[in-house]
This record gives structure tokens, sequence and C-alpha cells, in this order.
């Protein structure tokens, strides 16, 4: 009886978020028109928030520092590291004068999230005098992660959103660029073109854009608005407090953007528990982030609300779908069984279709969006890939639990991904 309530429970679940799914989909085919305004000259910071980043920061402010922008500098925040990540922002700021700044945070200070890192880099660069002379309203915060790597257009492609002066922040694509490099690498590159240009870009026309924690473009003016009482900074301690960011945002009365022209390429994990370690930490901070609930039913409008609780829901969907597989093998096993005393069979053909339906009609979305976006796929490989991708996205199944577990024993480090 138990098995049966938790198989049918399961399977609405999916049902609902397949519906869902589809209505994202078709309004994510769609054209967006772009409210313009009087073009004006913007100072663009781009933040890297780094604790032991030595082996990928030096690229990273080399495609920064290499932008065909006019106006724009790197600070690169240097979170109480042990290997040479200050010393290799001294050289890039050696090398480009004006275009680099380091500060370096110290313990017991420091080390404390990346919320607190990027909050201390807001107020450095007030402190220092760096923003004197421009308007908070034309100065773009970029989050950049300190093995991103910003495509060369990115600028010119993010910029005229914010011509909308109710923009407050712009979130761009967000590719791996060593995908080539096995199968985990692609479907994490496969995840997040999918997360990007069918869910990102369908709720535009919701109002509830999400930020991400690399290439997110923030008015300064738009932070401001969220420094809170003890002026400590916009960003939350939370373990995703790009999340937490976005959802006060439009709380704020701004408007989110995602830009689909361009896009930031950072390094997939290539290792499964490394990935799973990353999600967990990642599916603790939407835990936490149910304390927004209140502030979404008080401040946002009805239908970006309803889609942020739903995505905000999304962790205890996981958790009860995660019963599925589980639950179906129990079922299976018993109608094996029950063959076997009958002396006939009793497994129909739905018991293939109904779960092939349920599971992997996703799939052929997702390979018509991907093999857009990567060009020298196909369509055939892509839909091939799809059908694993289905089986990837089990991933979060185990960092779910896991980022439970941490939850309910109060562990709420930071989990650092490595880098290779």
């Amino acid at each position: 009886m138990i098995t049966e309530i938790l198989l049918w429970s399961a399977i609405a679940i999916i049902v609902m978020a397949g519906c869902y799914n589809a209505t994202l989909f078709v309004l994510s085919r769609r054209r967006v028109r772009r409210a313009h305004g009087p073009r004006r000259q913007r100072l663009y910071v781009f933040l890297l928030a780094c604790l032991n980043e030595e082996r990928v920061l030096a690229e990273s402010l080399a495609r920064i520092t290499g932008l065909p922008a006019g106006n724009f500098m790197a600070l690169v925040i240097d979170d109480a590291s042990d290997d040479g990540t200050a010393d290799i922002a001294r050289a890039a700021a050696r090398a480009t004068p004006g275009r680099v700044q380091l500060l370096q945070r110290h313990l017991p200070d420091a080390r404390r999230g990346k919320g607190a890192a990027l909050n201390a880099g807001i107020r450095h660069l007030r402190s220092s005098g760096l923003l004197d002379g421009y308007d908070p309203h034309d100065v773009i915060v970029c989050v950049v992660d300190a093995d991103g790597r910003l495509d060369p257009h990115v600028v010119q492609a993010v910029d005229p959103y914010f011509d909308n002066p109710r923009t407050g922040g712009t979130q761009i694509g967000v590719r791996m660029y060593n995908r080539d490099k096995g199968l985990l690498a692609r479907l994490q590159d496969m995840e997040f073109v999918i997360y990007g240009d069918i869910f990102q870009s369908a709720r535009r026309y919701i109002g509830s854009v999400g930020m991400g924690g690399n290439g997110q473009f923030m008015r300064l003016a738009a932070l401001d608005t969220l420094m809170g009482e003890d002026g400590g900074g916009p960003w939350s301690d939370s373990l995703t407090e790009d999340l937490d960011l976005g959802v006060r945002l439009i709380a704020g009365g701004w408007t989110n953007q995602h830009c689909t022209t361009a896009a930031v390429s950072q390094q997939a994990v290539l290792d499964v528990r490394r990935l799973v370690r990353q999600r967990s930490r990642w599916f603790q901070g939407h835990l936490q982030s149910a304390g927004l609930v209140p502030l979404i039913l008080r401040e946002v409008p009805t239908r970006a609300a309803v889609d942020l609780l739903y995505h905000l829901s999304s962790p205890v969907l996981i958790l009860l779908t995660s019963l599925l597989p589980l639950s179906f093998l129990v079922a299976l096993t018993g109608t094996a069984i029950g063959s076997v005393q009958a002396g006939r069979p009793l497994i129909s053909p739905l018991w293939v279709l109904g779960p092939y339906v349920l599971s992997f009609t996703a799939a052929y979305a997702y390979a018509f969006v991907y093999s857009r976006r990567e060009r020298g796929l196909g369509l055939l490989r892509a839909v091939l890939l799809s059908h694993v991708f289905i089986f990837y996205g089990y991933i979060w199944f185990a960092a779910g639990w896991w980022g439970l577990w941490r939850m309910l024993t109060g562990k709420q480090t930071w989990l650092k991904t490595a880098r290779t």
C-alpha cells in the first residue's frame, strides 16, 4: 500500500513537472522585445571572489582585460588564499594598469562564504574611491567565477538590457569550456544550456528570471537597495547567495533579464563525487531559501510569485521523485514474482511504455535546444545524449539527500569546487 502511494505520488509530480516544462519550452521559443532608453556610458566592474584559484585565475583575468570595451575594471577578492592567487592578481595589475585591482581579506574575517567576499568587494569599491564620480545607475557589477571565461562581446550584448532603467540584473548563459573532456563534462554543458535556453528564457515573460553565481550583471543602484539595515552588503550568507539575490531584486521592484547572445564558460567537474558534492551545496542553499517565501508572497506580483514558489519547492519535489525508481523496482519485482506464481506473464507493454513516456518525452525537446546551440553535434546524437541526460539527472537525488543531511546536522560550510 505504501509503495503504491509513493509510486502514484511520484508519477503525479512528474506529470506536473512535465506540463510545467512544456509550458516553459513554448514560452522560450518566443522573441523578446527589449525596451530601449537613452544610451549611456557605463562602468563595468567584474568581481572575482577567489579562494585558492591559482590554477584558473590567470586565464580568466586575461579574458577580462582583453575585452573590447572602453570603461571597465576587475576586482580580485582574495579570500585568504594560501596559494599564489594574490600574486597572479598583482601580475595582471602590473601588466594592465588600471584594469585589475586586488583586495586581500584575512582570517578570521575571511573564508565566510562567497556572499561575504562579494559584500567586502562592494564596500572596498566605495571606500577606495574607485567609483567616485559615477552614478550608481551607470555602474554595472558583474560576478565572475575564478574559472569564468567571458565571451569577447559580452559587454556589447548585455549593455542594451540596462537601457531600461528598471533592469536590476541580467544573467548571461553558462557553458563548460572543457565539455569535450568526457561524457560527464558534456552532460553538465547540456544541463546549463537547457536551463538557460528553456527555463531562463521563458521566465523573461513570467518576470521570474533568476541570477546565477557566474556571469550575473547587476546595476549598482539595484544592489544598493538590498544593502540591509546593517550596511553589510547585498549578498546574503546563503549557500546559494545568487538565488537569494535574484529573488530579492524582483521583490524590490526590479526586473531581471536573461541574455541569450553571450555566455561565460566555466570548468566542468570531471569527477562524479565532486559533482555530487557541488550540487549538494546548491541543494542545501535551495532549502535555506525557503525563508524567502513570505517575502515572495508579500512583494512579488502573482504570476512571478507562483513560478518562484514552484522553483523554491524543487528540493522537496526532487526528494519525493527520488522515490519513484525504488517504488518502480519494488512494483516490478512484485509483478515478476506474481507472474512466476501464476504461471503466466502479468507484465504488459505499459510497464515499459508508461515509464518511458513519463521519463523521456522531455529528452526530445532538450535535444532540439542543445543541437541548435552546439551546431556540430547533430540532432540524432543530441537525442541519444539527451536520453543519457535523463539518467544524469539522478545525481540530484544523491545530492538532495546529502544536502538535506548536512542541513539537519547543522553543517553550513561552503563546499568549494576543486579546480583542475
